[in-house]
């Protein structure tokens, strides 16, 4: 084994949270009021959440601006028994923190992510960089390739996108999406939405919708027009759930994939 090898210290509970610490310096504010600064967090998976969140050790959190809940969130984190209020600047925020009573983890204290619950502390950085929606799984990939590959996209029988110069992005844990060049998508057929959504991987994503009807759901094509540098190959380009289309590749008809977003994708008359 190489001498730079080192080994994953990973942890698990009887309740199934797998947990393992964390040497990234991570800070969490509420608007100006730093109220998390760790250089000791811990990174936590729920078993019913395919991402991770932090925790952190007490010392390290402004536990002064913590209040015991009044009206406690029970039962919405594994094994949790104690929740917070946040108060800050006069405001007080319900159920923002809470604990994971179990072995090591109970001297920690959890948040909740603006960007992602709507409630939480709102801008967190790790090291100097800001990160968005929750934390970076760091056993996770995101690779944006280049590619020469043809890729066609059917809706419906209809070609609604064909190139010869896709890039191709791969996430762990999810299928390929194939982003394609704005010139090379009909974008006639779509109409342009005002939802969003933030990846942490990504970025802000805006999306359209199929304009003639059926069953194809809303907000089927998105776009980062402005991606994380780390897949800056798909600036502007545009990509389909291959959950709700038919993709072709190099002549080849994919199988339409199951993940968790074909139970979230919705079509238009359910909206």
């Amino acid at each position: 084994m190489s001498v730079f090898a080192t080994e994953r210290n990973v942890r698990t509970t009887p309740e199934g949270i797998v947990w393992e610490p964390s040497e990234r310096w991570v800070r969490g504010r509420k608007g100006d009021v730093t109220v998390v600064d760790s250089r000791h967090p811990v990174l936590v998976w729920e078993p019913e959440l395919p991402v991770p969140q932090y925790a952190f050790p007490r010392d390290e959190v402004r536990h002064e601006l913590l209040r015991p809940a009044r009206r406690p969130h029970i039962g919405t984190h594994t094994g949790s028994q104690v929740f917070y209020d946040l108060e800050v600047g006069g405001e007080l925020m319900p159920n923002v923190a809470w604990t994971f009573p179990v072995g090591d983890l109970s001297g920690h204290i959890a948040f909740e992510w603006f960007r992602r619950s709507g409630r939480g502390l709102d801008h967190w950085y790790e090291e100097d960089e800001e990160i968005f929606i929750h934390p970076r799984d760091p056993h996770k990939r995101v690779d944006a390739l280049p590619s020469s590959r043809h890729v066609q996209v059917e809706i419906d029988g209809v070609i609604v996108a064909d190139t010869h110069h896709p890039v191709l992005l791969f996430e762990t844990g999810l299928p390929t999406r194939y982003y394609v060049p704005p010139g090379d998508v009909r974008l006639d057929l779509f109409t342009a939405t005002d939802h969003a959504t933030g990846c942490p991987y990504k970025g802000t994503a805006r999306y359209w919708s199929w304009t003639a009807g059926g069953s194809v759901p809303a907000n089927v094509l998105w776009s980062y027009p402005e991606p994380l540098r780390a897949v800056t190959p798909i600036q502007g380009h545009m990509a389909f759930y291959n959950e709700a289309v038919d993709i072709i590749v190099d002549g080849e008809r994919l199988p339409r994939p199951v993940t968790w977003f074909t139970r979230t994708l919705s079509t238009p008359r359910e909206r």
